[in-house]
């Protein structure tokens, strides 16, 4: 499999989705730092390349096997020659779903990934993936134990 090289901070998004196409979780945690973080959208968080691995190689047998990720748009802000942010609006489609009556749809995220540039080379020290939930606010626990997305207007 040939992938872009990581010659530019926006570089670790495009490998990222393209990573994800072939179901690749040795390439896609080869992007991260060996004590990066990462934090998914439901919270969980892993604190090494290893686990980040692990946590996709998941994904990729058990929820996202038939999926497509798209990248709609990637921002780069660069905070000094070699350090940046990039945050990227990704298009998730075809997720499993959980049960009989869970239909994931589409959804569409914002990562943030903490890179650096390494001997010619770009890194994620730490990525943080966020649902869109278009027109809400904030989340709140409903009686039950729910958590659900709410708008204050």
């Amino acid at each position: 499999m040939n992938y872009s090289p990581l010659d530019q901070p926006e570089s670790i998004a495009h490998v990222f989705a393209q990573a994800w196409a072939h179901r690749d979780a040795d390439k896609l945690a080869s992007l991260f730092d060996e004590d990066a973080e990462f934090v998914n959208v439901t919270g969980l968080w892993w604190h090494d390349r290893a686990a980040i691995r692990k946590a996709h190689a998941y994904g990729f047998e058990h929820i996202f096997g038939a999926s497509t990720l798209r990248l709609m748009k990637v921002k780069v802000k660069m905070l000094a020659e070699d350090i940046a942010i990039v945050h990227a609006r990704i298009r998730i489609e075809g997720q499993s779903s959980a049960g009989p009556i869970d239909s994931p749809g589409v959804r569409n995220t914002i990562f943030s990934f903490i890179v650096h540039r390494r001997n010619g080379s770009w890194s994620c020290a730490s990525a943080h993936n966020t649902d869109i939930v278009p027109h809400m606010e904030t989340n709140l626990v409903g009686p039950d134990g729910t958590l659900r997305p709410v708008s204050y207007r």
